[in-house]
């Protein structure tokens, strides 16, 4: 297991190298640098993870160096290394080289490219630690780290308003759930007396029954302590009321958000929900909890999904909603279901956001999808990568019935149908009928994706992003395939971007474009109030290194699922795969199996109801969306401004902040400390020497003036004394 020292570190020396080294050692130097450490962490991970699936590998820990010794604090920097440790390394690792690959003709034209992959590169290496902590504190150092690291890559292009204030949001959101987290580790540490996760987890049914006090009442010890660490982890991968920052986490660059969305950041919460489920276990109060939250944000990011016309904001939303999934799933106790839906989403979602990625870099970086039309034609592998990234995210596939033990099915098709015949079988049949709903709303979302994007007549011409690069090139001589999103390289975008053009993405604001007349329908401009045609663009398909990852991740999208659901989620699983490493459930994977026929078949017939509903909407009846926006205007409004949860925080916390900071500022140090401090000490001196240069004029009389007068007063205070 001494690999695991170099999949952790490698891309750290890489960060490093790329980014302390940056321009001086050039370019393809710093690329190969940081691709190349990913790749050999990548292949260094694969054959540990397939030898926990064969049995030939234990769990083990690695020990670094001695961290921390303070009092009855001992915090040991090791490198634990077991089967949900496996699951993670080979997700992050692979995904990560992907990106890396794929930035290579995705950021090809960006002037500061050694930082970009610098900061990828830093991002992995935190995640690597999180996930191979042995102790909380360790833990908290790289759920720290990816949280430096997202605000680096989300205001990636630092000239450009909007992206400083998405990176911003996230850092400023996050730090509200890692306040909890915090608290969480606190009391870990306080009931426990140690940081350690083994020991923790070992001695978390002694727990069972104990009370703590937390703000002056005493509550059950388990839940108080569960509950803490869960606002950490609905921070970290955005779940209802601190999910605010993921969609707008799309102002950085594409790969950016692949990485974010598919491997590291957002499972986060999911994976430390599944280290430390046998803590979870002790409190049915916050395995309730999770439950909720999950299936509502579940349920809410779909719902938000539907009317989304930015194409990385769709597939964000959905991200939103599929890590719902995977919480309602951990919250009824089906663990290891939630571990396999992390592992499936991690190659299905990676490849929609690349695909998106190749989109864009066909349509010149325009992301609104009423723009779109007919590309399948036009960039065929992208086109493909994204239908197999489709079907898997909708669960197309063939349950297992009537006595037939095979299913068969694209990789969310194993997932997530696991997850909602879980809950069914948990006895949770609110949940369950979230989970189906929300699976008829994914499949919705995503054909309208594909609908919009790659059917219909092409309606490039209406495009203000096309039009700039039609005149870039025929008017300027500039290359027309130049990437206008690249900030530093072209100010199109900050000139002539979405936040000026598109109202559905004017600052997250679509009542600002409405107001001003320009209301984003339902539809969009792209059936009925744009012209057909392509103004004279053709779009391009992307080079062969962004094309690599599409071919890899689709193989993963069809295939993960089949050939891995029984190591997850078969009965025999807990004690053949997983080993305790989580709380396992046999008995609900047993149940899971057994659920009725037409439980099995909920989540299929969902799934195709939503892609009628899409092909209606979108192929057969094209004003249908139009019509419907219209008849429910208000609900419509509602869901494009995302429940309002932006408006409100800005309303309760946003407005009153920047009041009290300008309350401070002007009252506080302008008017009170400057006025009587630095700028008052400036002022008396000053007056005093405007004095002192009136008295000093040169005449013998007034000098003899003054002298008369000190002399009288000094005579006068000699009399009086």
């Amino acid at each position: 297991m001494t690999s695991i020292l170099f999949i952790v570190f490698l891309p750290l020396l890489a960060a490093a190298v790329a980014g302390l080294g940056n321009k001086a050692i050039g370019f393809v130097p710093a690329k190969l640098v940081t691709t190349g450490a990913l790749f050999v962490s990548c292949l260094l991970s694969w054959p540990i993870f397939l030898g926990f699936l064969s049995g030939a590998n234990s769990a083990t820990v690695v020990p670094v160096f001695q961290w921390i010794v303070s009092g009855d604090m001992n915090v040991a920097w090791s490198l634990r290394v077991d089967q949900l440790t496996a699951i993670m390394l080979v997700v992050i690792t692979s995904v990560s080289a992907l990106v890396h690959l794929y930035s290579w003709g995705y950021m090809s034209e960006d002037p500061d490219q050694p930082r970009f992959f610098a900061y990828l590169s830093l991002f992995t290496f935190a995640m690597l630690m999180l996930v191979t902590a042995d102790t909380l504190v360790q833990m908290f150092f790289g759920w720290e780290g990816v949280g430096l690291a997202s605000y680096l890559l989300i205001g990636f292009w630092f000239r450009k308003p909007s992206a400083n204030a998405a990176a911003i949001k996230a850092f400023v959101v996050n730090r509200v759930g890692d306040l909890g987290f915090m608290l969480g580790i606190f009391g870990t540490f306080l009931v426990f007396g140690t940081v350690s996760i083994p020991a923790i987890l070992a001695a978390a049914p002694t727990m069972a029954g104990s009370t703590i006090g937390f703000l002056g009442y005493r509550f059950d010890t388990m839940t108080v302590l569960c509950l803490l660490l869960f606002v950490g982890a609905m921070g970290k991968s955005a779940q209802l009321g601190l999910h605010t920052w993921l969609p707008d986490a799309m102002e950085g660059p594409t790969p950016v958000s692949a990485l974010i969305h598919a491997a590291t950041m957002v499972t986060a919460g999911v994976f430390m929900v599944c280290r430390l489920s046998p803590m979870f276990e002790m409190s049915p109060t916050a395995l309730h909890f999770v439950t909720t939250i999950g299936a509502a944000t579940c349920l809410f990011a779909a719902t938000v999904g539907m009317v989304q016309t930015d194409i990385k904001r769709v597939i964000a939303y959905s991200t939103c909603s599929q890590l719902g999934y995977m919480f309602f799933a951990a919250g009824v106790g089906a663990y290891g279901a939630a571990m396999f839906h992390l592992f499936t989403h991690a190659f299905f979602k990676a490849l929609l956001f690349l695909g998106a990625g190749s989109v864009i870099h066909a349509m010149h970086h325009e992301q609104d999808m009423r723009y779109y039309g007919g590309l399948r034609k036009s960039i065929p592998l992208t086109f493909w990568g994204m239908m197999a990234g489709t079907l898997a995210i909708t669960g197309v596939g063939i349950p297992a019935l009537f006595g037939n033990p095979l299913a068969i099915g694209f990789a969310g098709f194993h997932s997530k149908d696991a997850i909602i015949e879980a809950s069914w079988a948990a006895g949770e049949p609110g949940v369950w009928f979230v989970g189906v709903l929300v699976a008829a709303i994914t499949s919705f979302y995503s054909w309208r994706l594909m609908f919009l994007t790659f059917w219909g007549k092409p309606r490039w011409a209406a495009s203000e992003h096309i039009q700039h690069a039609l005149h870039d090139a025929h008017g300027h001589g500039h290359d027309d395939h130049a990437h206008a999103d690249h900030a530093h390289v072209a100010h199109a975008r900050d000139a002539h971007g979405h936040d000026a053009h598109h109202p559905s993405e004017a600052h997250g604001n679509p009542a600002q474009a409405e107001d001003a007349g320009d209301r984003p329908s339902e539809h969009g401009p792209a059936q009925q109030d744009l012209p057909a045609g392509t103004g004279g663009y053709h779009p391009h398909e992307s080079p062969l290194v962004m094309l690599i990852p599409l071919i890899v991740l689709s193989i993963g999208a069809i295939a993960a699922g089949f050939v891995f659901h029984g190591f997850f989620i078969e009965p025999s699983a807990g004690e053949g795969f997983w080993k305790g490493d989580i709380a396992f459930r046999e008995h609900l994977m047993h149940a899971m199996h057994g659920v009725p026929v037409a439980i099995k078949l909920s989540a299929t017939i969902a799934m195709l109801l939503g892609l009628v509903t899409a092909w209606y909407a979108y192929i057969k009846a094209p004003s249908f969306p139009k019509a419907v926006s219209d008849q429910f205007r208000i609900l419509y409004r509602f869901l494009l401004h995302k429940y309002y949860f932006d408006e409100l925080y800005t309303l309760l916390f946003v407005r009153p902040a920047f009041a009290i900071g300008r309350l401070l500022w002007h009252r506080g140090d302008e008017k009170t400390i400057d006025r009587f401090g630095p700028n008052g000490s400036a002022w008396a001196v000053q007056l005093s020497s405007r004095i002192a240069g009136r008295l000093q004029n040169g005449y013998v009389y007034t000098y003899a003036f003054v002298m008369l007068i000190g002399l009288t007063a000094a005579v006068t205070w000699a009399i009086a004394k």
